[in-house]
């Protein structure tokens, strides 16, 4: 639910109300009881900008980051280790290849 500003056109006062999008605004002056009050356009909702970027990954916590670079390593090493068995695997399919042209 949003904070809207609002200015009474007969005495000028200003004030702030909290209420739902869907209620109808407020036309009776706090101050001054006439029904002269008008919602203002306001500014909004600030943004807050935690941390050091915009992404979602700079609010993680640290057991997250943790195990995210403990899965980072396994699979840099398992990513090693495949390299080694992919140029075995390329070599036996060239040479089953071979015995299947004979």
């Amino acid at each position: 639910m949003p904070t809207y500003d609002y200015q009474c056109g007969a005495c000028n006062h200003k004030w702030e109300l909290f209420h739902s999008m869907s209620a109808k605004p407020v036309r009776k002056c706090p101050e001054c009881g006439k029904l002269k009050a008008k919602r203002m356009i306001g500014p909004g909702a600030g943004i807050i900008f935690k941390g050091s970027g915009f992404y979602q990954t700079d609010y993680r916590s640290d057991s997250y980051k943790k195990s995210a670079a403990a899965d980072k390593k396994a699979r840099q090493k398992s990513e090693g280790k495949s390299d080694d068995s992919s140029s075995s695997d390329k070599k036996s399919t060239s040479k089953s290849s071979d015995k299947s042209s004979d």
